[in-house]
């Protein structure tokens, strides 16, 4: 054990400060609207930053690389959906999501945010995004809790539930005690290591093994379809129309992730969003490019050890080892902590935010005091994040796999209507409901099917059928009233 002094040096460097930032905001939070979205007064490069770092998870460092060990190239396929899907939401759901929140009643959750875009008074829209946020956020942060357990469990021996204990505690500390300020800025600081270390892994093992052009050459020696974006080179078999549309497709989802459309409700200004759309982009375009090359450089540096024993998602955990002195490898191995705990931390904060204000405020105590509110958040997070800890106990659970549920939940959930609501005057209340019911559900169902058509990624069909029963439920029931028309016609015209 004292040969892992140095990792364990490293690693608790790296949480004392995370913890530090937590209690540094302690105090700061006064309001809900300051623990959930940190009083709109956050600027571009901590947003940016934030949603990009809370974005990726630990399937960056583990989930995606585990994907190109096995694959090559062809994994990059889900990295193009998302930076193409991470462009177009900056782009097109930033702004004017900012602008209509704060007209629509200064919302600062998304149900609350269907809430009084639709009028809906008996705010059961807001319960159901509520029970989906807490549905598929429990496998979300499942995941990072995994991610975490097979960090600790893979560099120190530990047993795998010590393991997962530990990294859950420190996630609940400092999201318990700091809300949102805490997050976005452990976030900030969190996304610039990831950034470095996921560079630098794969150049520094490209170099040790000759340079770019021998790394190649031995790439396509061992099997020339990992360079081809057509053929998986798992099994060498062509990639289907279906099966790449499926990988895409995971671009579709970002449209209805709520840990990420909060940091866009959180920005201090619209004017600054063109900014971080910028930083945003050229993050994630990097990050997950490197990503991928972890993965076909891991399978050339290391060869086959990691294929038996679903170890594959260990490649970065692996590599770091091999290439680095022990304390620098702790730095690197912390990039792993930083991913998993920027989006866990996230998806707390948001879990007990739908939970707090769209239940417990809405339904239970209308008149329950800020400090009420904010001590009911806290008990959130941690009942969360003990359901949470439960799932995760479950040894065989791929990183990949929870976020991919998660994922495609989300994006069936919320995202048909989150466009719907800022682009279409037409939709109503009849419509959100059945946008988030239909969504949702067709994405679960989907999930449990397998063969044959079954085999297309869940979001595809519960996103379009999501957007279909928004626009048919619509059509045939009342339209918005004149008042619901008037506000759309005026957050319109801040957005020209």
């Amino acid at each position: 054990m004292y040969e892992k002094l140095p990792v364990i040096l490293a690693f608790g460097c790296y949480l004392i400060f995370m913890i530090f930032i937590g209690m540094y905001f302690y105090g700061k939070n006064r309001t809900t609207t300051e623990y959930f979205l940190g009083g709109r007064k956050l600027g571009s490069w901590v947003i940016s930053m934030s949603a990009q770092a809370s974005d990726m998870s630990g399937w960056l460092l583990m989930g995606l690389p585990g994907a190109a060990y096995l694959s090559g190239i062809s994994a990059g396929w889900i990295a193009i959906g998302l930076a193409v899907g991470t462009y177009l939401n900056w782009r097109f759901v930033a702004k004017p999501l900012r602008q209509y929140t704060k007209v629509a009643g200064d919302a600062i959750t998304l149900p609350q945010f269907f809430k009084n875009r639709f009028r809906d008074q008996s705010g059961m829209i807001s319960v159901l995004a509520a029970i989906f946020i807490l549905v598929f956020f429990l496998f979300y942060t499942a995941s990072g809790f995994v991610s975490c357990a097979k960090l600790f469990a893979s560099v120190f021996g530990l047993n795998y539930y010590v393991a997962l204990v530990i990294g859950a505690v420190v996630v609940i500390s400092y999201t318990f005690a700091g809300g949102f300020f805490a997050v976005c800025w452990t976030d900030f600081f969190q996304g610039l290591l990831m950034f470095f270390c996921v560079i630098a892994v794969p150049t520094i093992a490209i170099q040790e093994m000759g340079g770019f052009s021998t790394f190649i050459s031995n790439v396509e020696a061992f099997n020339p379809n990992f360079l081809s974006m057509f053929v998986d080179g798992a099994n060498n078999q062509p990639y289907t129309f279906m099966g790449i549309f499926s990988l895409v497709a995971w671009g579709f989802g970002y449209f209805g992730q709520p840990h990420i459309l909060v940091r866009f409700m959180g920005i201090e200004s619209p004017a600054a969003i063109k900014k971080s759309r910028r930083i945003a982009t050229v993050w994630v375009l990097i990050s997950l490019t490197a990503a991928v090359l972890i993965g076909v450089a891991g399978r050339m540096f290391l060869g086959d050890i990691l294929m038996e024993g679903g170890q594959q998602e260990t490649i970065y955990i692996t590599m770091v080892s091999r290439i680095f002195p022990v304390f620098i490898g702790g730095i690197f191995l912390s990039a792993i902590l930083a991913a998993i705990m920027s989006t866990a931390d996230s998806q707390l904060l948001v879990t007990a935010s739908a939970i707090t204000e769209d239940f417990y405020h809405n339904k239970i105590r209308p008149n329950a005091s800020p400090m009420e509110l904010m001590w009911v958040s806290r008990i959130c997070v941690m009942a969360v994040s003990i359901i949470a800890v439960l799932i995760a106990t479950d040894q065989n659970s791929t990183v990949l796999g929870l976020v991919s549920y998660a994922w495609a939940g989300f994006g069936s959930a919320f995202g048909p209507l989150v466009l719907c609501s800022l682009f279409w005057k037409r939709t109503n209340k009849y419509g959100a409901y059945a946008g988030i019911v239909v969504g949702g559900l067709t994405s679960i169902v989907w999930a449990q099917l397998q063969g044959g058509i079954f085999d297309v990624y869940e979001i595809v069909p519960g996103f379009f059928i999501g957007l279909l029963a928004i626009i048919v439920v619509s059509l045939l029931t009342p339209a918005p009233s004149a008042e619901i028309v008037k506000e759309f016609e005026e957050y319109r015209s801040c957005e020209e």
